[in-house]
């Protein structure tokens, strides 16, 4: 952070009996609490983090004005916010800080919620997220357990927690969360970096997921005074077994046979050259240690690379120089939050290059899964990449509407797939043993995230209670009958449910006994009452407790390109994209899809008009079944796609006109590269729907081929 000017601060450390005015605790700890600031004109003492942490406020201000940019009056109102409120460990009124998921209510001051093992993110809108939605971290299985913490090196639960957290590059790499915020605050953004792989830029960025706060500034040890002096200073010692020196080791002549040589390769071991017998011309020497390394009689690790201290500098530079240009990610915290799930999803398109590109090949419909499947497990898969799709029997080749057509194929391929169960527009996960195996939950979870990313349908089959496991909304639903489908299991517990008498009730169970005993819920019943805590505990053990594994690997799927933290913030706002039903087309949502572009020429206007009144004439007898091409082939025919993608189109979809000497050859056109719909302006509405029934059927039937 920015020095503060000293002719305009009015900030300054305290004593430690200043009680913060968030927090209420007068500790003056910057490692958990950040700088204890104190504005004595305003009377005003507060922690810097929990300010950063707290819910209704947001930087307004420069760096240097009042406190880092929060401002003196908007610091007040966030007090008088905070007051009303009660926090959820300590129940004292005034908790600033609430969990980032909207649906949910905990709120809390910054120090409870560390006590409650709260994660703060130091990054972006600088979110607070309590226990039950904090992010997580999840074990590769192809690698070894570790034993110790790599910082401390002393023992550590192989379980990854709040508390234990490890490296997502090499994942071999663990360690307590103390550990690495210690590591963290003394290395800071310049330095610190995985202690085994030496990743920094991956790493620093899942711990900073995961709440680790990184200081921006340079490592703790450079910013002591003459840190580094000694290494101005040349070693001067003769090491040999026996020193010949009468004036001691410490003694190097400017020549001659008592002047001290270093070892040509270390540089940290000498000797006089009458103590290890070097004549006067010889210039190199080896230590003992460095020649039984360089005879090879024993293996010592020497590392791959070793950065000279220019490049680190001029790393260091650049590391620097890029934080003042951006000038966001610790410091700014500004409010900036999408509205709807179509901006959101066109913000996390931005990571897509337009330049880089994978192929995806796939030989009809019936192979988009295979094809998807193929792509998405090569060792090179870079999501963000653009999506060149090929069919085989393509005569078009047009990317655009083959990728379209691709996603679209893909979600209808995906929604029958083996990990799902129930009725359509409301599935389940189910669990399935090989796709567990073949880790078929987590190809499933980064397909959906693919498509929503890269302009694919609306998901629209996930049932509330699929996506209440996955993103904990609706905040108080609780499963129903509804959610097993139409399954055997489920006709067994809706028996059960449905049992008027102790008699029935208890021919119900014995039915059912087999899938009782398997969730643990066979048990004597004793009142008609009691079967509705029965079927309760069923589908809770049924829908959710049974389902964690897959649920959790599917969940880390749906983390591709960011797109499970995003849903996970803004759950309410994607539930329809999720949870079906998908809006049909109507022609008056068709007609709003589409944007015209009239001539400016007055003559031609007229005619464009007239058109437009055909145009809406014919979706309206689309929609009643009266023309040979449905509402859906038309919006295919000049965009790809038969439904609205779930982030939108872009371009917006436009109608615009042309004139033909020969109305008998003038049939409509189209460009879905540019969303573009181009219409004949003919003389009467039975030759435009000739023309257009014609042309659309046509080119459906190209399709199909």
């Amino acid at each position: 952070m920015k020095a503060l000017n000293e002719e305009s601060a009015e900030i300054r450390l305290q004593d430690r009996d200043l009680i913060c005015c968030l927090c209420k605790r007068s500790e003056n700890n910057q490692e958990k609490y950040g700088e204890k600031v104190t504005l004595e004109q305003h009377n005003l003492t507060v922690h810097f983090f929990c300010l950063l942490m707290s819910s209704g406020i947001c930087q307004r201000g420069e760096e240097d004005e009042d406190v880092y940019g929060f401002l003196v009056d908007d610091i007040k109102k966030e007090i008088r916010r905070s007051s009303r409120l009660r926090c959820f460990h300590c129940k004292k009124a005034g908790a600033s800080v609430g969990c980032f998921i909207k649906s949910c209510r905990q709120m809390v001051h910054m120090p409870c919620g560390l006590e409650q093992e709260f994660v703060f993110q130091f990054t972006g809108l600088f979110p607070s997220f309590c226990k039950k939605h904090a992010p997580t971290q999840s074990c590769v299985s192809n690698h070894s357990l570790p034993h110790s913490c790599s910082i401390c090196l002393d023992p550590i639960e192989p379980i990854l927690s709040y508390n234990v957290l490890k490296c997502p590059s090499c994942h071999g790499s663990w360690f307590h969360r103390k550990c690495v915020q210690n590591y963290a605050h003394s290395a800071a953004m310049f330095f610190f970096k995985c202690t085994l792989c030496n990743n920094k830029e991956q790493f620093q960025q899942e711990m900073l997921r995961m709440g680790i706060y990184i200081p921006e500034r340079d490592a703790s040890w450079e910013l002591e005074e003459n840190a580094f002096g000694e290494l101005l200073q040349v070693y001067q010692h003769c090491d040999a077994v026996t020193c010949l020196s009468h004036k001691g080791r410490e003694h190097s002549s400017q020549s001659g046979y008592f002047k001290i040589v270093l070892c040509k390769l270390c540089g940290s071991r000498g000797t006089h050259r009458k103590c290890s017998d070097i004549r006067l011309y010889e210039a190199d020497w080896m230590c003992a240690d460095c020649k039984t390394a360089a005879e090879g009689k024993t293996s010592l690790p020497l590392p791959n690379h070793v950065e000279s201290p220019l490049a680190i500098r001029q790393e260091r530079k650049r590391l620097f120089k890029s934080i003042s240009d951006l000038h966001t990610s610790i410091i700014a915290k500004r409010q900036c939050v999408p509205a709807t799930s179509p901006e959101v999803l066109m913000d996390l398109a931005c990571q897509i290059s337009q330049q880089q590109f994978t192929e995806v090949l796939v030989g009809d419909d019936g192979g988009v899964m295979e094809a998807a499947l193929q792509v998405l497990r090569q060792s090179d898969f870079n999501p963000c990449c653009t999506l060149s799709v090929k069919f085989s029997k393509d005569k078009l080749n047009n990317n655009i509407r083959n990728q379209r057509r691709f996603l679209r194929s893909l979600v209808s391929k995906l929604q029958v797939s083996d990990i799902f169960e129930g009725s359509d527009g409301a599935k389940n996960l189910a669990l399935n043993s090989k796709a567990l195996r073949d880790d078929l939950y987590f190809d499933v979870g980064s397909l959906l995230a693919l498509s929503l990313v890269h302009g694919g349908p609306p998901v629209g089959f996930f049932s509330p209670a699929l996506y209440h496991s996955l993103f904990n909304y609706p905040t108080n639903y609780r499963p129903t009958l509804e959610d097993l489908g139409d399954t055997a299991f489920g006709h067994k517990i809706r028996q059960i449910a449905e049992a008027k008498s102790m008699n029935e009730l208890r021919h119900a169970m014995k039915s059912a006994s087999q899938y009782l005993e398997a969730a643990g819920c066979w048990r004597k019943i004793s009142k008609l009452s009691e079967k509705d805590m029965l079927v309760e505990d069923v589908l809770n053990f049924y829908l959710i407790i049974r389902l964690q594994l897959p649920l959790q690997r599917f969940r880390e799927g749906l983390r591709t390109l960011g797109m499970f933290e995003q849903v996970q913030m803004c759950s309410e706002m994607f539930f329809p994209v999720f949870c079906g039903p998908v809006e049909r087309l109507t022609a008056e949502s068709v007609m709003e899809l589409f944007t015209t572009r009239l001539s400016e020429e007055k003559e031609k206007q007229a005619k464009e008009n007239a058109t437009i009144s055909f145009w809406k004439q014919y979706l309206d007898e689309c929609e009643e079944g009266h023309c040979a091409a449905s509402l859906e082939d038309l919006l295919t025919f000049a965009t790809g796609t038969d439904l609205v993608p779930a982030i939108g189109f872009k371009p917006t979809p436009s109608i615009s006109f042309f004139s033909s000497p020969d109305n008998l050859c003038a049939f409509p056109q189209s460009n879905c590269d540019a969303n573009n719909l181009i219409l004949p302006n003919l003389p009467s509405y039975q030759l435009f729907k000739k023309h257009l029934d014609y042309t659309v059927c046509q080119f459906s039937v190209m399709q199909d081929i």
